[in-house]
């Protein structure tokens, strides 16, 4: 049975992000076919589809690697990620549906009740999909792809500290959602601008395997672009 490309790609860029496949590091098919057994074209798809994503360049006499992000480019993201995530939370103040209101607040829930106990594994978990669920709620497709993609690189790129208090991080969701509930999108708008302010201070660039921060590439040829 043929695995589809989409499910190769999910593959190799969780290994990105995850650091499995080491920033600069050449993602030769062949191998790449074997880790995940796949023939070789899903993997060509697939690899195709994460260059343009940005998790993959094309050099020369060394074919597809994985990219070494510049500090600026890993900072343009999590500003990109600040001025998108308010949009969403507006969004959904208009589109939610019930569902949307009823998984968001049981995320809320359940954040503060493992703020309390201290969880914090759990915590980071929570939060992401608080987040991902607040872009769903705002039912625009080229919002929830373009934000989906930024946390994968965001997750690649950063190191997030825990925060010094998370039950106030919770009840800055809560507010949120409160919002998005009565329909009111500036509200929801201008809380979720100051909750990603505030956690902004938490973000670290990652090292590499190999000791190396996040830093200047090598200049690609045949880069595909991101398009809309």
């Amino acid at each position: 049975m043929r695995i589809p490309a989409h499910s190769v790609c999910t593959a190799i860029r969780d290994d990105i992000v995850s650091g499995v496949h080491e920033r600069g590091g050449r993602l030769t098919e062949e191998l790449l076919a074997r880790r995940y057994g796949v023939s070789r074209v899903p993997v060509r798809e697939a690899l195709r589809t994460l260059e343009a994503e940005g998790f993959v360049v094309t050099r020369r006499h060394a074919g597809a690697c994985v990219a070494e992000p510049t500090e600026q480019e890993a900072a343009d993201l999590l500003e990109l990620r600040m001025l998108l995530e308010p949009l969403a939370a507006a969004r959904a103040a208009r589109r939610r549906t019930e569902a949307h209101l009823k998984v968001l607040r049981g995320l809320v829930r359940l954040g503060q009740e493992r703020a309390r106990r201290g969880q914090g594994e759990d915590l980071r978990s929570l939060g992401g999909w608080f987040h991902e669920t607040l872009a769903q709620a705002s039912v625009s497709p080229g919002l929830i792809a373009l934000l989906a993609q930024l946390r994968h690189k965001i997750a690649w790129m950063y190191v997030v500290e825990p925060p010094a208090a998370p039950f106030d991080a919770w009840a800055q969701r809560a507010a949120i959602v409160d919002a998005v509930g009565r329909g009111d999108g500036e509200r929801a708008r201008a809380l979720t601008c100051d909750h990603m302010e505030r956690t902004a201070g938490a973000h670290r660039l990652r090292r590499s395997a190999s000791g190396g921060r996040v830093r200047e590439p090598q200049h690609p040829v045949n880069t595909v672009s991101l398009r809309n």
